[in-house]
């Protein structure tokens, strides 16, 4: 059964940088979506970036420029690389995956990580 398991959250001040991890383990095909949702504190929560099968990927307008989401396939781990963090950015991140192949519609993830918390400081 495909795992999931999240690491690289802390605390930084706006305008820091993190990279947080995802390992994925159990893996029987390749065929499917992954990517990186968020909670925000009080709300709920929300895609963040996702990559499809063909490594095409997506990513929410307000982190565009910001976060980019990568996948080493070797290492089988999912990975996004956060600059210029915002207090905004602030929330639990998790690493999840879709049955889907080349669209990645987020009601479609199924399968979620435990999950790493980013707090940003003004």
């Amino acid at each position: 059964q495909l795992q999931l398991m999240e690491s690289g959250g802390g605390s930084v001040q706006a305008g820091g940088s993190l990279r947080l991890s995802c390992a994925v383990s159990g893996l029987t095909s390749r065929r499917y979506c992954i990517g990186w949702f968020r909670q925000p504190p009080g709300k709920e929560r929300e895609v963040v970036a996702t990559i499809n099968t063909y490594g095409s990927t997506t990513d929410k307008d307000s982190v565009q420029g910001r976060f980019t989401i990568s996948q080493d396939n070797v290492k089988n781990t999912l990975s996004l690389q956060m600059n210029s963090l915002k207090p905004e950015d602030t929330g639990m991140y998790y690493c999840a995956a879709s049955a889907m192949i080349r669209t990645c519609p987020s009601t479609t993830f199924g399968l979620w990580g435990q999950g790493t918390q980013v707090t940003v400081s003004s």
